[in-house]
């Protein structure tokens, strides 16, 4: 899917209540979890040991960190987004995060991503944006929940 150009304010809150696009999917790799846990220092064994995750983890192999698929997510709106015409961007807070199904290793997941709300700050865009996070094949999202951006256009 072609991402969406967003080229000021008025564009954006033309969006209020829709659908703004769906991410392509990615893919959740081993080397990615395990370079995760080398940047956080969480090495539980559920995420970075496979052969005892085959063995005593119920999903029988190793799960992503909750936190590394929600990291993805800057990753993912820029897949679903191309907002032009601003000079700065900042990651303004994250609501309603709820996790709902672990991200197996090897799992693809993808966003889907509508606007929740926007409001005009003083001529920055505060952009709030709902968004499901699904695993390829799966009835249950791995989360759900509320970003927020700040976009201050030119």
């Amino acid at each position: 899917m072609a991402r969406r150009i967003i080229n000021n304010y008025a564009e954006f809150e033309a969006l209020q209540g829709q659908l703004i696009g769906v991410s392509d999917y990615i893919t959740i790799t081993q080397e990615q979890i395990n370079k995760f846990a080398d940047a956080t220092l969480d090495f539980q064994w559920i995420h970075t040991d496979p052969e005892r995750a085959a063995i005593e983890s119920p999903f029988k192999t190793t799960i992503a960190h909750g936190y590394l698929s929600v990291s993805m997510l800057t990753y993912m709106w820029y897949n679903v987004v191309d907002v032009r015409n601003v000079k700065m961007i900042v990651n303004y807070g994250i609501e309603s995060l709820r996790f709902q199904q672990p991200v197996l290793v090897n799992d693809r997941i993808r966003a889907t991503v509508s606007l929740h709300d926007i409001k005009n700050l003083r001529g920055i865009a505060k952009v709030t944006v709902k968004i499901v996070v699904d695993i390829e094949g799966q009835k249950k999202p791995a989360y759900e929940v509320l970003a927020t951006f700040l976009y201050h256009f030119e």
